[in-house]
């Protein structure tokens, strides 16, 4: 009997476990948006956009929850590193995006219509780029969008 239960629980444990697996974010490198330098975890996260923005604390998440335009730039970054995010157009002028044409900001990969755009970002001070292609107005001129979870 105890054999039987073993055969039948054990495909539903094995399911569950890459149905979770499936839905987590890795989080190596990625930083929370708020403290900034400090690694971010999973036990800390709140909903964003459509998908979840990570943080290293649990006060971390109530500043950004009272504020999140102030970080804004860094939630849509951290939604784009983790994978979360896939954007359809160039950030900096709003057409198609080629996959050529494409640059690592903050750790995330950026796609653009041409070396014009491309170069812009690149050439400006780091400080610089990820509001250039992060910020919500950029954002939306992208049109990232999070995918819808299955």
């Amino acid at each position: 009997m105890k054999r039987l239960l073993l055969a039948m629980a054990l495909p539903v444990l094995v399911l569950s476990a890459a149905l979770y697996a499936a839905d987590e974010v890795k989080l190596d490198g990625i930083n929370c948006p708020v403290a900034g330098t400090k690694p971010a975890k999973a036990a800390n996260a709140v909903d964003y956009k459509g998908g979840k923005v990570y943080f290293c604390c649990g006060n971390c998440p109530k500043a950004f929850e009272k504020d999140s335009a102030k970080f804004a730039t860094k939630a849509n970054t951290q939604l784009v590193a983790t994978g979360q995010a896939k954007q359809d157009k160039c950030p900096i002028s709003g057409a198609p995006c080629k996959e050529d044409k494409v640059s690592t900001v903050d750790g995330a990969k950026v796609y653009f219509c041409c070396d014009n755009c491309k170069g812009k970002v690149e050439k400006a001070d780091a400080k610089d780029r990820a509001e250039m292609v992060f910020s919500d107005k950029a954002f939306e001129k992208a049109n990232f969008k999070v995918a819808a979870k299955k």
